[in-house]
C-alpha cells in the first residue's frame, strides 16, 4: 500500500475506489450537506478585515473578500488612513493551484523587504522568497525546505533553518546576504532527536538559534547588529534540561525547567550569562505551568496555565509589582497575539470560549484598561445566552481526575437522550483549548452536546500531565478517554448509542486504540489523518519525524518499548468483532502521517470486523496536507460532509 512517490496506479485506483464508495453511500445526504454548507457560510462575514498591528512605520493587517479562498495581506504607512499597500495577495499566488499555504512572513527591519515562504502541495516543504515591496518584485529565491527565518538588523542578511529532504528534520542553520549567492552553514545538528529553528528577539537585539528535542534544548545567539559574527553557545545541552531565552535591556530572560518540570524564570546578565549569574524571578510551581514569557521595554508577561486554564501575569519592571489580567468566564482560552513592537505599554491578546467568539483586546499594561478592538462577527443572529458551557471531571482508572469541557444549548435535559460529540488529542503536551467555532453552532442547534476530554498526554494540567500519558504509560491516554465517555453516559448527558467520538493525527491513534478497547461504548467514530500503523512507522527511521518521536512513544528497537507499543497500536490490535460506524479521512500528500497508514487500517477493518456498520474512507487525492484543504470554502465543504455524517448517526437529516 505504501508508495513514497504517490504514483503507483494500483494504489491510486484503490484510493479512488474508496472515495467512490464513500461518495455513493453519502449521496442521500447531498441536499443536507449543501444546506449545512450554506448555513455555516451564512455565519461568516466573507468580506472582512483583521485588526491592524503596528510594526515599525507600518500598520499590518489581512482582509478577505467574498468569493475568494485566501486572505489578502496589506499594510498602511504611518496611519490607518493612509493608502493601502498589498504585500501579498494569496489568491493571485494560488491561481492554478489546488493547494496553497503561506509559511514565513517576515519583514526586514526597515520594512522594505519581505521574506515569505510557500507550499503548493501540502507536504509542508516551504520555499523561501524575498520580495522588494518598493517595486513589488521578487528579488531572490532563497532556498527550499525552509522551516524558519529571521532578518538581521542590516536589512540584507537572512538566517534560516532548513530541513532534510527525506526525514523532514530541520537540522541546518544557514546565513545568506542578499545578492551574493552564498549560503554559509552556521550550524548542523547531527543528533536525529533534535531539530533547529531561528528567530529574533522582539528587542531586535539578538538572533536566536534554537536546537531542541522534545525533552532537551540548547540555544546559540548572535547580536542582530553583527550578522557576520559567529553563533555563541548560551548553555551546553544537558539531557532533560529545556531552556528558552528572550532579551530585555542588559538581561537575558531564561525560562528553564532545571528545578522542576513546569519551568521557572531567571535572568542572566548579557555580559556574562553563565549559570552561576542567574537570578530567579519566578520560582517553579507544581500547580502552574510557565508556558512562555513575552518581553517588552518596561514589562514582561508570564504566560501560564493553571488547572487547565490560561492566565497572564504582567510584571512592571519599574515598580517590581505584578498583576494578573482578569477574565470574565471560568473556562476560556486567551493568549498573546501580534505584539511586534518592543517599546510599548500596549499588550494585545485574544480571548474566546465555547460561547464567546474570538475577540482581540488591547490592554494598557500601566492603567490595566482593556479595549475590545474586534470580536469576530457571527452573522445570522447568534445569541450567546442560549448556550451553556461547563467543566466536569471524570475519574480515571487510577483515580486521576480528568477534566471534560462541555457546551450545549441551555434547554438540556440530562436524561441520556441527547446526542454528543466527544473530541480529544492527548499527545506531545499540547493542551486542548476551549475555542469558539461558528460552524459548531450547526451541531449545538440540533441538540448535540460538544465535549472535549483534557486527557493525559496533553499539556492541559502542566508537564506532569503530559508525562503521565507518554512512553511506557501511554495507555493512560486511552483509558482516560474511555473514562470521559463513561462519565458522560453515567451522568446522563448522553448514551452509548448517541455518542460519536473524533480525533485527528495522534488523536486518530487515540480513536483507533479506544475503539479496539471499547467498541461497544461508541455509536460512531470520525478519525482524521490517523497515526494508526504505529509499529511500521516507528521502526522506519527514514520516514519523516520518526526518530524524534522516540521521546514521545518510545524506541521500538528496544524490546520493552516494542512490546508495549505493539500492545496498543491500532492496526495490530484489530480483532474479529463488531466495531462502530466509522469515517476515516486522510490526504495523499500528508507529510506527517503517510496515507498508507489509514489505508491499511481501513483494509484490515474491512477484513476482520463482524458488523455491518458503515466504514467510509475519504482520501484527498489532489494536493492537500495534514490539515486538509487550504481554501476556506473548500474546508467548509469538508466540514459539511463530516457534520452530515455525524448528524446522520443521530437520525438527524435536516
Amino acid at each position: 500500500m505504501r508508495d513514497d512517490k504517490r504514483e503507483n496506479p494500483d494504489v491510486i485506483n484503490h484510493l479512488k475506489a474508496e472515495n467512490e464508495y464513500a461518495d455513493a453511500l453519502m449521496k442521500p445526504t447531498q441536499a443536507f450537506r449543501e444546506a449545512l454548507y450554506k448555513e455555516m457560510l451564512g455565519r461568516i462575514k466573507e468580506t472582512d478585515e483583521q485588526v491592524p498591528y503596528r510594526q515599525g512605520e507600518y500598520f499590518y493587517y489581512s482582509r478577505t473578500e467574498q468569493g475568494k479562498q485566501y486572505p489578502i495581506l496589506c499594510r498602511k504607512k504611518g496611519s490607518l488612513t493612509a493608502a493601502e499597500e498589498v504585500t501579498l495577495d494569496l489568491n493571485k499566488m494560488a491561481e492554478g493551484q489546488k493547494f496553497f499555504s503561506l509559511g514565513a512572513y517576515q519583514m526586514s527591519t526597515d520594512g522594505n523587504l519581505l521574506a515569505f515562504s510557500t507550499d503548493v502541495v501540502g507536504y509542508r516543504q516551504y520555499k523561501l522568497h524575498v520580495k522588494d515591496l518598493r517595486d513589488g518584485k521578487i528579488v531572490e529565491n532563497i532556498a527550499e525546505r525552509v522551516v524558519s527565518v529571521a532578518w538581521a538588523n542590516d536589512n540584507k542578511t537572512i538566517f534560516y533553518s532548513q530541513e532534510d529532504e527525506t526525514t523532514k528534520r530541520s537540522h541546518k542553520i544557514l546565513r545568506t546576504v542578499l545578492g551574493n549567492g552564498k549560503h554559509d552553514l552556521l550550524y548542523e545538528e547531527k543528533d536525529e532527536l533534535y531539530r533547529t529553528f531561528v528567530g529574533k528577539t522582539r528587542s531586535k537585539g539578538y538572533v536566536m538559534a534554537i536546537t531542541a528535542s522534545s525533552t532537551t534544548s540548547e540555544i546559540r545567539y548572535l547580536p542582530a547588529d553583527q550578522p557576520g559574527g559567529d553563533l555563541k553557545l548560551f548553555l551546553p545541552r544537558k539531557e532533560n534540561h529545556e531552556y528558552y531565552v528572550d532579551h530585555l535591556g542588559d538581561q537575558f530572560y531564561v525560562r528553564t525547567n532545571d528545578q522542576g518540570k513546569n519551568f521557572r524564570l531567571v535572568t542572566a546578565p548579557v555580559s556574562n550569562p553563565a549559570k552561576e549569574n542567574w537570578k530567579e524571578i519566578i520560582p517553579h510551581r507544581k500547580d502552574v505551568m510557565l508556558e512562555d514569557v513575552d518581553c517588552f521595554a518596561g514589562h514582561f508577561i508570564a504566560i501560564e496555565r493553571k488547572n487547565g486554564v490560561p492566565q497572564m501575569d504582567v510584571f512592571d519592571l519599574k515598580t517590581g509589582k505584578s498583576h494578573y489580567i482578569e477574565f470574565p468566564e471560568p473556562v476560556y482560552v486567551a493568549g498573546p497575539t501580534q505584539n511586534a513592537e518592543f517599546n510599548t505599554t500596549t499588550f494585545r491578546f485574544t480571548y474566546e470560549s465555547f460561547v464567546t467568539p474570538s475577540s482581540v483586546f488591547d490592554y494598557d499594561l500601566n492603567t490595566r484598561k482593556r479595549e475590545l478592538k474586534k470580536q469576530q462577527p457571527v452573522l445570522g443572529g447568534y445569541d450567546a445566552s442560549l448556550y451553556q458551557s461547563e467543566r466536569v471531571y471524570a475519574t480515571a482508572s487510577d483515580g486521576a481526575k480528568v477534566p471534560i469541557s462541555l457546551v450545549y444549548r441551555k434547554d438540556l435535559k440530562r436524561d441520556g437522550s441527547r446526542p454528543a460529540l466527544l473530541e480529544a488529542y492527548g499527545s506531545y503536551g499540547y493542551p486542548s483549548d476551549v475555542d469558539f467555532s461558528s460552524q459548531r453552532i450547526s451541531l449545538l442547534d440540533r441538540g448535540v452536546i460538544y465535549a472535549v476530554g483534557h486527557i493525559r498526554g496533553g499539556g492541559d494540567l502542566g508537564k506532569e500531565w503530559h508525562d503521565q500519558g507518554k512512553m511506557m504509560v501511554k495507555k493512560n491516554t486511552f483509558t482516560d478517554f474511555i473514562a470521559c465517555a463513561e462519565h458522560l453516559v453515567k451522568e446522563k448527558y448522553t448514551s452509548k448509542d448517541r455518542l460519536v467520538i473524533t480525533g485527528g493525527s495522534a488523536g486518530g491513534l487515540l480513536m483507533g486504540a479506544v475503539t479496539n478497547l471499547r467498541p461497544d461504548l461508541f455509536k460512531a467514530v470520525v478519525s482524521y489523518v490517523p497515526f494508526v500503523d504505529v509499529m511500521n512507522t516507528m521502526l522506519d527511521a527514514s520516514l519523516p519525524l520518526t526518530v524524534g518521536e522516540y521521546l514521545e512513544w518510545g524506541n521500538p528497537n528496544e524490546k520493552a518499548a516494542y512490546d508495549y507499543m505493539r500492545s496498543y497500536s491500532p492496526y495490530e490490535n484489530i480483532e474479529r468483532k463488531a466495531y462502530p460506524t466509522m469515517l476515516v479521512r486522510t490526504s495523499l500528500h500528508d507529510s506527517q502521517v503517510g496515507y498508507w497508514e489509514p489505508a491499511k487500517y481501513v483494509a484490515r477493518l474491512r477484513e476482520l470486523k463482524t458488523d455491518k456498520n458503515l466504514l467510509l474512507f475519504k482520501v484527498k487525492l489532489e494536493p492537500g496536507g495534514h490539515g486538509g484543504a487550504s481554501g476556506r470554502y473548500d474546508r467548509l465543504k469538508d466540514v459539511a460532509f463530516d457534520y452530515a455524517f455525524i448528524l446522520g448517526q443521530f437520525g438527524i437529516t435536516k
